[in-house]
């Protein structure tokens, strides 16, 4: 479990390379952090370059789920349920996460 946590960590340091767009978007209300782990579109339709900044991220969260599964022994559904909590703890006051079913929080 202390694996998994130091990964996760590391997860989210590494999306501080995106945290100007991934910010941005957060911060409109286009984007947030859906309950599978992965970034989500709030507002549909989304524009070319949202969808490119989703696909981008969650191409590179898949890799390092996958990886941090391997490496502690677990599922990559476990990895990334395990992400998705800890993402919505870190969202900010205005931006937006799903809950449980699905549905699109303010937090």
């Amino acid at each position: 479990m202390r694996q998994i946590l130091a990964a996760l960590f590391l997860i989210l340091a590494l999306q501080t390379a995106w945290a100007i767009d991934i910010g941005a978007a957060k911060q409109q209300g286009l984007v947030g952090e859906a309950n599978s782990g992965y970034l989500a579109v709030v507002q549909k339709p989304a524009s070319a370059e949202v969808s490119a900044l989703v696909s981008s991220v969650n191409a590179k969260r898949k890799a390092e789920f996958e990886r941090t599964a391997k490496k502690t022994n677990t599922t990559i559904a476990q990895v990334s349920h395990r992400f998705y909590e800890l993402a919505v703890r870190k969202t900010s006051a205005g931006n937006y996460y799903q809950d449980s079913s699905g549905r699109w929080k303010k937090k």
